[in-house]
């Protein structure tokens, strides 16, 4: 390739945007027309959550209670790897930055680490309550999750233990947790419509110290369903997005934790949202069938993407360049 092309490419990444919603289809949507290029049929399973490979070349599934991972570049209707181990609702997915290794948290009480390169479950952890949300620390060492019963714990994936445990709000499940980019704030989200933010600080040992930072009434009587930090190329601007059952989803700014926005246009539960790679759009999934992308600027939805025929309950997208071949 040209160096010419070399530039042409890293300028215009190909973006791929999916949704997952109750009626067991996973549809790929080009993001500037709003047109379904392709619909997957997921007769077995509800969809709890979607992810893309940093490579961009599968879209992992996590379902009931299996993880299907599906070729992005292809028709091909099947899964090409099925990862099962997990009992129940598999509620977070993820991977490690190179794309070595995937994890997941399930109903089931478990976080699991999965290696791509072979066959079954690598290592397993026990949160003994339903797991809502698993994050990977940008380190690529610890793994943080939230659970029913309102545990938080660091999982430390080089002394294979549990390093860490909190309990921000009793019996109060906590449902997402997102960490900065730079792994300076994590936020914990909860069913009573509050968001925790702590520093996190490298103690003595290697291990991350959470420091209260502040704590957030976004949706004063409503479930927050999912939050989330804006990525590094959105700097020097720093935001915190929640989407809520209220039907809204509300832009934070992390100084000080002031209102920027609220985006208002779907009229069912907000399940579901992601930044653009600069943060300057943000794509959200509802109950009520649709997915939106929103301008950051304006606060106004430019794109309504409709064809799901129920909930649409998780999205991804992937507009970034896929990471340099080391």
């Amino acid at each position: 390739m040209s160096t010419q092309e070399d530039v042409k490419m890293s300028q215009q990444p190909s973006v791929i945007l999916a949704t997952a919603s109750y009626d067991h289809t996973i549809r790929f949507w080009e993001a500037k027309s709003g047109r379904c290029y392709r619909t997957i049929q997921c007769p077995d399973s509800q969809v709890n959550r979607l992810e893309i490979t940093p490579d961009k070349r599968f879209l992992a599934a996590a379902g009931n209670p299996h993880i299907r991972l599906f070729d992005v570049n292809t028709n091909n209707p099947q899964p090409v790897m099925s990862y099962e181990s997990h009992t129940n609702n598999v509620m977070a997915v993820g991977f490690q930055c190179d794309g070595n290794w995937m994890y997941s948290g399930s109903e089931d009480g478990t976080v699991k680490i999965w290696d791509l390169r072979a066959p079954g479950c690598q290592r397993e952890y026990e949160s003994r309550a339903a797991v809502n949300t698993v994050v990977l620390h940008p380190n690529q060492t610890e793994l943080i999750s939230g659970d029913q019963n309102g545990n938080i714990r660091v999982w430390d994936l080089t002394a294979n233990s549990c390093s860490c445990e909190l309990v921000p709000e009793v019996d109060t499940a906590v449902r997402s947790l997102t960490v900065m980019w730079d792994g300076s704030l994590v936020v914990a989200a909860n069913n009573h419509g509050t968001c925790y933010v702590w520093r996190l600080l490298r103690g003595t040992q290697t291990m991350t110290e959470f420091a209260p930072l502040h704590k957030l009434q976004a949706h004063k009587g409503s479930y927050i369903l999912k939050c989330l930090l804006s990525p590094e190329f959105c700097e020097p601007h720093r935001y915190l997005a929640t989407a809520s059952s209220d039907h809204t989803v509300k832009i934070w700014n992390v100084d000080g934790f002031t209102l920027e926005k609220t985006l208002v246009g779907h009229n069912r539960w907000v399940w579901d949202c992601v930044f653009s790679v600069d943060g300057a759009y943000l794509i959200t999934a509802s109950s009520d069938t649709t997915a939106r992308l929103w301008n950051m600027s304006t606060g106004e939805d430019i794109r309504v993407y409709q064809g799901h025929h129920k909930a649409t309950i998780c999205c991804a997208l992937h507009d970034g360049a896929e990471p340099s071949a080391s």
